[in-house]
């Protein structure tokens, strides 16, 4: 993935003077009470510069309030909403993550370059240095002439552009069934293969601050909230089988697997070399969804009963525990939390959100309590349990909380993402690989820290 900061994009003549009040900020909020915590720091941040102005004060969204609906936060749904309400009084919807810092006096200058009438898809543009299965191989001739927004810079639709996609959005309904990169998936709507409106690129948009014209920045660093979790409040459960024993757990026990505090292996065969625990549910080759249940029931029926926190891994999933540990000190053990990277399934037409198994899974205590509580169980053993547990936890009325420092992507398809994405820099739950030998030469046997990829 690669960024596009200096290409001028489709410029006019300046324009009139925005006025803040003509501009409806969407902040990408969620319900964990930590992240409506950030969202309002955000939000009053923006109304404080707007106050310091002078102006009229803007309106500003948190995305979670917005609808109750399962697939708001793929924010497609929610164009129609925006058509009707703002659409008369107002120029710009522009959208921004919890962490993303902005300026609104540089904003206003930005947004002064590009007529509100007309159709404009504004943002800090990224394009694909090869083709990916997370965007289904789209562009596989030239995956580079394809751009797309990073959201963390913020991005921007005029509302012409808005009440354009409104009037399609009602004439015929959402098609892809899975929601895997957001910000590709948008701009691939957009596009609508070639009849819509490619992105065009802001260089004020920022994800670093690299000068004084950056309207927006992105603040990156793993979140601290007061001391780390003790590494004995968090169990580690590893999923395997008895035919990558030899393959795989070498590498977890060479890499991450010293750092936890309580770590088990779950698999077909019971080991007593490595030692694995064998559940007593046969090996698929894939879904996994009753050996992942019978590792919740055991986590919360046996020994574990002063542990919050339980992490679900692969035998190929790279994780740094010291960042785990910091990361989930900014959670509330006391709230079902159900953490990780978000995917979608079907929510044009109510479907549901789930965290992808093959990037981590992480549960606080009260969650799996009351995920256990229910009757919603693995309709057979090899079902995908990421996508069962995502369809029970939304049944539930437990949110999925997503965090991008989670990767379901091998590092070496993020490509040129490593260097310029810093959230993949302070990834927590690193990715998932094909037999994890690539990092048994990058990583030594030397642990990931807090400081150190």
């Amino acid at each position: 993935m690669a960024t596009h900061s200096s290409l001028p994009g489709r410029r006019i003549p300046r324009i009139k003077d925005p006025d803040l009040k003509e501009i409806v900020f969407v902040i990408q909020s969620q319900s964990n009470s930590f992240h409506v915590k950030k969202a309002e720091q955000l939000k009053q941040s923006i109304l404080k510069q707007s106050t310091d102005l002078t102006q009229e004060m803007p309106t500003v969204l948190l995305l979670h309030q917005l609808a109750q609906q399962e697939g708001a936060w793929t924010i497609l749904p929610l164009l129609p909403h925006f058509s009707v309400t703002y659409s008369r009084n107002s120029s710009w919807i522009f959208f921004c993550e919890e962490d993303t810092r902005i300026q609104i006096v540089q904003l206003l200058e930005t947004l002064r370059r590009y007529d509100p009438s007309k159709e404009w898809f504004l943002g800090k543009a990224l394009h694909d240095e090869e083709s990916t299965i997370i965007h289904h191989y789209a562009f596989s001739e030239n995956p580079t002439v394809f751009k797309y927004p990073d959201l963390a810079a913020g991005w921007a639709l005029s509302i012409p552009l808005v009440n354009k996609l409104t009037k399609r959005l009602k004439s015929e309904s959402l098609k892809s069934d899975f929601t895997i990169d957001l910000k590709h998936e948008i701009a691939l709507y957009i596009w609508d293969g070639g009849d819509g409106l490619p992105l065009t690129p802001v260089p004020e948009f920022c994800t670093d601050i690299v000068g004084s014209s950056c309207a927006t920045s992105f603040q990156s660093s793993l979140p601290l909230c007061g001391n780390p979790v003790k590494k004995e409040d968090i169990f580690v459960a590893v999923k395997t089988c008895k035919k990558f024993h030899g393959d795989r757990i070498p590498i977890v026990k060479q890499t991450w697997a010293g750092q936890a505090g309580h770590l088990e292996y779950y698999s077909d065969y019971a080991d007593n070399s490595i030692p694995t625990v064998d559940l007593g549910i046969p090996n698929t080759d894939r879904g996994h969804c009753g050996k992942t249940f019978a590792i919740l029931e055991r986590f919360l029926n046996h020994s574990h009963d002063k542990i919050p926190w339980l992490v679900i891994v692969d035998d190929d999933t790279l994780i740094s525990i010291s960042r785990l540990r910091h990361l989930l000190s900014c959670y509330d053990t006391r709230e079902p939390v159900f953490l990780g990277e978000r995917y979608g399934y079907g929510l044009g037409t109510g479907g549901y959100s789930y965290v992808t198994g093959g990037g981590g899974m992480v549960f606080s205590k009260e969650a799996i309590r009351r995920l256990l509580a229910s009757k919603c169980r693995c309709y057979s053993n090899d079902a995908p349990d990421d996508m069962v547990l995502g369809m029970c936890f939304s049944g539930l009325g437990i949110p999925v909380t997503h965090s991008p420092l989670f990767h379901q992507e091998s590092l070496r398809r993020n490509g040129v993402a490593i260097m310029v994405n810093k959230r993949v820099r302070n990834a927590v739950l690193g990715c998932n690989l094909k037999n994890n030998r690539m990092n048994s030469v990058r990583f030594q046997g030397k642990p990931f820290n807090i400081t150190v990829n």
